[in-house]
């Protein structure tokens, strides 16, 4: 851990206490001890911005009535959003080679042309862009569809990122070059910037979501992403997750999680059939 004598602010135990509780009330995200150096490592920028010298200060300023916005700017210093294109690809493939293949034989024998998927903690987007490619490849016909995909996080700076498409040339080498080439172009101007194209962006609508707040939509949705999202919570809070999101998937709707989630002894409305794929039960 960093040295106390070595910190420009001064960050107490009761400081660390207070923010833990706080964030894990509203967000439910566990701050374990050993992310003391972290908590203050991110929100000292905050107490620089905001032209404070003790955290004392600060966590008073963030509940009271003055310090509203800035505690969005706390939420968004504590979130973390790592992720990139084609993370975890089994789940993209499934998402291609099953989810999309099922629902375009129905369609193609009369069934309904609708699709809603869900990204629950979208982060700077990469996740439901990808699934927006997957989509757009796979339904040729995508122009026939009453196709969505909702996109949502905690962090509203992220969102602003999502909704422009706009990503940096490295980030966008692991898509294919197929794909790439379909939806990727450059942003005019830049030597360095690439963006989503309209095509991708019309099929995403990006809202902010606390979610374990109160939840808007009705679904039902055909698949779920919340990968490396749970991670953070208790299990208590993972099992009120998890049964909110069976309620909100279509009978025969997929969840996918993150690499280091399992679902065992969570809850009994999934069931496993491939590796962090779930179907509800």
């Amino acid at each position: 851990m960093t040295s106390a004598a070595l910190r420009e602010f001064r960050f107490e135990r009761r400081d660390f206490e207070f923010i833990s509780t706080l964030i894990k009330e509203r967000t439910g995200i566990v701050l374990a001890d050993n992310k003391q150096d972290m908590v203050y490592g991110r929100l000292s920028r905050r107490l620089r911005a905001v032209g404070m010298t003790s955290f004392r200060d600060y966590c008073d300023y963030i509940v009271s009535a003055d310090g509203r916005d800035e505690f969005s700017a706390f939420l968004n210093a504590l979130t973390t959003n790592l992720t990139r294109f084609f993370r975890e690809a089994h789940h993209f493939e499934h998402l291609a080679q099953t989810v999309l293949e099922q629902k375009a034989q129905a369609a193609a024998a009369g069934g309904e042309r609708r699709l809603r998927i869900w990204s629950a903690g979208s982060s700077s987007g990469e996740e439901p862009y990808t699934a927006a490619m997957v989509v757009a490849d796979a339904l040729r016909d995508l122009d026939k569809w009453d196709a969505r995909i909702l996109a949502t996080d905690i962090d509203t700076n992220m969102l602003e990122k999502c909704r422009t498409g706009i990503y940096r040339s490295d980030r966008v080498e692991a898509i294919a070059p197929p794909l790439r080439k379909r939806f990727v172009e450059p942003v005019p101007g830049s030597s360095n910037e690439v963006r989503m194209t309209d095509t991708l962006r019309s099929l995403i609508v990006f809202k902010q979501l606390n979610l374990l707040g109160r939840w808007p939509m009705k679904g039902p949705f055909d698949v779920i992403f919340c990968r490396n999202v749970s991670i953070y919570f208790d299990r208590p809070t993972q099992k009120r997750l998890f049964e909110r999101f069976a309620s909100l998937l279509a009978d025969d709707g997929f969840l996918y999680i993150g690499h280091a989630e399992n679902l065992f002894n969570i809850t009994d409305r999934f069931k496993l059939i491939g590796q962090t794929i779930y179907r509800k039960a």
